[in-house]
């Protein structure tokens, strides 16, 4: 398996196919803290303070646009839950376990 890190996401189509749920788990496995439910990724990120979570959010911010795949994110004071899924084909596709894997990478050198 390559790794998601080293990935770009691609644009899907409504007759693109979706990922397998054999494929799902196998990407899921590489994903700390990660969940999937139905068609979604999702994850809770937990910070000290609002500061932290606004910058964790704007620096997600940043790896979502340049992949130009876009989650839905909730934010609190200190938590911020990020969800992603292929509106496109309705269904999880490799673009939200590569962006959930930077994001991941992310939270590696987020202070927390």
């Amino acid at each position: 398996m390559q790794d998601l890190l080293s990935l770009h996401c691609q644009h899907y189509s409504q007759n693109d196919p979706r990922l397998a749920p054999h494929e799902i788990t196998k990407y899921l496995k590489t994903l700390t803290g990660w969940t999937v439910n139905k068609n979604l990724i999702s994850k809770i990120f937990k910070f000290k303070n609002y500061y932290q979570t606004i910058a964790f959010v704007n620096a997600v911010a940043c790896i979502v646009h340049e992949q130009d795949h876009h989650p839905e994110i909730k934010i609190t004071y200190n938590t911020c839950v990020i969800e992603f899924t292929t509106h496109s084909i309705n269904a999880l596709s490799l673009n939200d376990f590569i962006c959930a894997a930077k994001i991941n990478n992310l939270d590696k050198v987020t202070e927390k």
